[in-house]
């Protein structure tokens, strides 16, 4: 037989559970949240990055190309943070930001670099993320996933362009979704082609 207080405590407890009920966590496999962390990583480093690298082209005179990297770095950055905030709302833990020591070469070798690197995660690392994110059936993961390489692609097409031209890099402005990422030259009409968010989210950088 139940004392009063084990009535009183099943009542507040179905009480509660009516009032407050429990909210699902989203299920994904641990693979997913590795990768969401590896990237994580390396988004943050790509803005340190890229930051420093605009730096770098700013002193040797490559105003336009700074630019690019300054765009770029903050692309990475949206991307660092929608990684972060999918990873806790999948339940995961965002594992410790480690950035690399950056040491700058020319800016030839920067844009080279910045192009291999984007190269890699258009071609190899986020669709191998994104299939198994759909495999697990994770609409935050595969949000999140897609954001990143849809601006990659941009970026290392931009980058190519940038090295191609090196010296006599046209003026150009560049914008950044601040929802997704997305760098582009020009305001798309009306909405952001990778989020379809309003044209409103897009920042300049200078």
């Amino acid at each position: 037989m139940k004392t009063s207080f084990q009535r009183i405590a099943s009542v507040a407890t179905l009480a509660a559970s009516l009032l407050f009920p429990a909210v699902a966590v989203a299920k994904v496999s641990e693979q997913t949240l590795k990768n969401l962390n590896t990237a994580y990583q390396g988004e943050s480093n790509a803005a340190n990055r890229y930051a420093k690298f605009a730096e770098k082209a700013d002193a040797e005179g490559n105003a336009q190309v700074a630019k690019l990297f300054r765009a770029a770095a903050a692309s990475e950055a949206i991307h660092r943070d929608t990684h972060q905030k999918t990873i806790l709302e999948l339940g995961g833990k965002a594992n410790a930001v480690e950035l690399d020591a950056v040491t700058p070469g020319t800016t030839a070798e920067n844009l080279q670099a910045s192009i291999k690197g984007e190269t890699y995660e258009r071609d190899t690392m986020y669709p191998e993320y994104l299939a198994l994110a759909k495999t697990d059936d994770a609409p935050a993961a595969i949000r999140t996933i897609e954001f990143a390489l849809t601006a990659e692609k941009e970026h290392a097409k931009l980058y190519q362009e940038a090295l191609d031209n090196l010296g006599k890099n046209a003026k150009a402005d560049y914008y950044v979704c601040q929802v997704c990422g997305m760098t582009v030259t020009e305001l798309p009409a009306k909405k952001c082609r990778s989020c379809r968010h309003d044209v409103k989210e897009y920042k300049k950088i200078a």
